[in-house]
């Protein structure tokens, strides 16, 4: 009988429309006559649905399952702002329960389940973690995330070294511990100098964010200049980055620990080779470094930037004062509460008073998922590669083509195209439509051997999707894929 339950059971579910597949199962179980025959169908389908990815995935649907004798089981994540209030129901005559949501099909989140009401774990059955700030979450992600393959680490490839210093300040009365990034190659005696980066949250970054690997990562695959990262240990972020410390901390930033950097280490001394940036309240107090002081910092960057803090004193500040020379990069969530409508509010301020912005809106939560992924956006934003020749060694020998996928991918509006020769030569890229139709000419024209890049801009009248856009030089030609979500 059991066998026989198996059998019927995955006939079903590989045979039904992959939309309706999971309400499929339920409906077939609940016409089951015994609770016998009802748990033999629910152990089946977990054998099944663990082939395929918990939470189980059809369609825009995400259906969260659990098994265990319990009273209630609830969900809690970015998708409700952390309420248990997402009540799963209990498949009668069984120890399963379920709950099904739609989700945009690029959607990644953070979730616990709640169990009888006060016991908060983790979703057993699904193997994807997301460390956070309070500890590690279950991730939910949609069949389009692409997962950000620049936090891993790598053994094959150089890597920089971590320096570790305490600075005091005098503005805050208080000691800082620094952990400073130097980059593979990085020589105290050379004459070559390096743009620098500034994280708030330094350690959480680390940690969390994994951005040194992410620096090593983007450096080796050619697409950061080699940098200097000064990650900088809060001692009470809200007071500094918020509070009633702000000021004190600003000014410890510019004109103690900047000052104390650049006598140490070898960073070119220009606000336009310096960024800094950080998450939430790290956001809020980069804008307000940044702004206050363009002659430092030409550059900020903003995970999620909670602007709220004193009647959204940053976020006035930059709208209601003159234009400065600071260039900007934004990410954030639609799954952050009302933060999503006023960066994208801020957003178009920057672009209407001719800031210099690259922004990126995911389908994400106000999460160290959405920022450890995105770091990347900020550094290219920042520092992206430019060689300053091609050399003869195994090391950077431009002798084939080779068409790079774009970056950031998925975007909205604008993307960077990037490409190397090996000859000089007239040089076509195109962009095509699933069906194969041509859309437009990207680029069309001569270029010298070596590295190249282009901004490509959506235009208005093309919908979200995914597309293809192809190079073609002579007899070669290399096509890779690219999505627009508007």
């Amino acid at each position: 009988m059991k066998l026989y339950l198996t059998i019927l059971l995955l006939i079903l579910v590989a045979t039904v429309n992959a939309q309706n597949q999971f309400q499929q199962f339920i409906n077939y179980v609940n016409s089951l006559p015994d609770p016998t025959s009802k748990q033999t169908a629910v152990d089946s389908f977990v054998v099944y649905a663990r082939t395929q990815g918990i939470p189980f995935i059809t369609g825009d649907s995400a259906n969260f399952i659990y098994r265990g004798s319990v009273s209630s089981i609830s969900i809690a994540g970015d998708f409700n702002g952390w309420t248990p209030n997402w009540n799963m129901t209990n498949l009668s005559g069984t120890n399963f329960w379920y709950y099904s949501k739609v989700f945009e099909s690029d959607a990644r989140l953070d979730y616990k389940f709640v169990r009888n009401g006060n016991d908060w774990i983790l979703d057993p059955e699904n193997p994807r973690q997301v460390s956070g700030g309070f500890g590690p979450n279950s991730e939910l992600a949609m069949p389009d995330y692409i997962q950000p393959w620049e936090i891993n680490y790598r053994s094959n490839i150089p890597h920089g070294t971590i320096v570790n210093k305490t600075i005091y300040s005098i503005n805050v009365g208080a000691y800082y511990q620094l952990r400073i990034y130097l980059p593979p190659g990085y020589d105290s005696t050379s004459a070559e100098r390096y743009p620098t980066v500034y994280f708030q949250d330094g350690f959480e970054y680390i940690t969390l964010g994994s951005a040194v690997n992410v620096i090593d990562n983007l450096i080796d695959s050619n697409k950061i200049n080699p940098v200097i990262a000064v990650f900088v240990r809060p001692n009470n972020r809200n007071e500094e980055y918020a509070g009633s410390v702000r000021v004190q901390y600003r000014l410890f930033f510019v004109n103690e620990l900047v000052p104390y950097i650049d006598a140490s280490f070898k960073t070119i001394a220009s606000a336009d080779k310096r960024l800094v940036l950080g998450d939430s309240f790290g956001g809020n107090i980069s804008a307000l470094i940044s702004y206050n002081h363009p002659e430092v910092f030409g550059y900020c960057g903003l995970h999620s930037g909670a602007f709220w803090p004193n009647n959204y004193e940053a976020y006035n500040l930059v709208v209601n004062g003159p234009v400065k020379n600071i260039k900007w990069c934004s990410v954030w969530g639609t799954y952050e509460g009302s933060l999503p409508a006023n960066m994208r509010n801020f957003r178009d301020f920057l672009l209407q008073n001719n800031y210099q912005l690259s922004w990126e809106e995911r389908h994400e939560g106000h999460s160290w998922g959405l920022w450890r992924a995105t770091i990347d956006n900020m550094l290219i934003f920042f520092s992206p590669f430019e060689p300053n020749s091609i050399e003869s060694d195994d090391k950077s020998l431009l002798n084939e083509f080779y068409l790079e996928q774009n970056f950031p991918n998925p975007f909205n509006p604008s993307t960077k195209i990037s490409w190397q020769s090996p000859v000089g030569s007239w040089q076509t890229i195109k962009l095509y439509d699933l069906l194969g139709r041509e859309i437009e000419t990207i680029t069309d024209g001569y270029y010298e051997a070596g590295y190249h890049f282009i901004s490509y801009t959506a235009g208005s009248k093309l919908p979200s999707g995914v597309y293809f856009y192809k190079l073609q030089v002579g007899n070669f030609s290399e096509t890779r894929k690219m999505m627009l979500l508007k």
